[in-house]
């Protein structure tokens, strides 16, 4: 009984440590959602681009520019990334840093997805990025 136990509380530790994953997986995700959505706007692929926004930000792009998410992202102006600089995660939140842009993003159930992009850093104050949630 003690034995059963005790592997019983080994599985319960180690599922709630896989749950919460590890620092550089959670990096790496969110690396790769964020290069999936540059590639999306290199390859002028709106489809793909929506599908990786977060879905307040998708529908804060539609609603500000009165179109369709596949019309509206190619017009946002996104600069056009190609090369990662760095990813900071905080618990379900990311900042991606490329060449070109910073993007941030949300964990959600099926992955990483873009809440805003285009950011650009100003002094002591918010972001301002050209596509954000509501």
């Amino acid at each position: 009984m003690r034995a059963l136990r005790s592997g019983l509380l080994a599985v319960a530790l180690l599922g709630a440590s896989a749950g919460c994953g590890n620092a550089d997986g959670r990096e790496d995700a969110a690396a790769q959602a964020a290069s999936r959505f540059a590639a999306s706007l290199r390859a002028k692929d709106a489809v793909r681009g929506c599908a990786a926004l977060a879905p307040g930000t998708r529908d804060e792009l539609e609603h500000s520019s009165e179109l369709p998410c596949a019309r509206a992202l190619p017009e946002a102006g996104l600069p056009l990334a190609h090369q990662l600089r760095g990813v900071d995660v905080y618990g379900r939140q990311a900042r991606v840093v490329t060449d070109r842009d910073t993007l941030f993003l949300s964990s959600f159930p099926g992955g990483w997805k873009v809440t805003a992009a285009g950011c650009t850093p100003r002094p002591e104050k918010p972001y301002q990025c050209r596509i954000k949630g509501g």
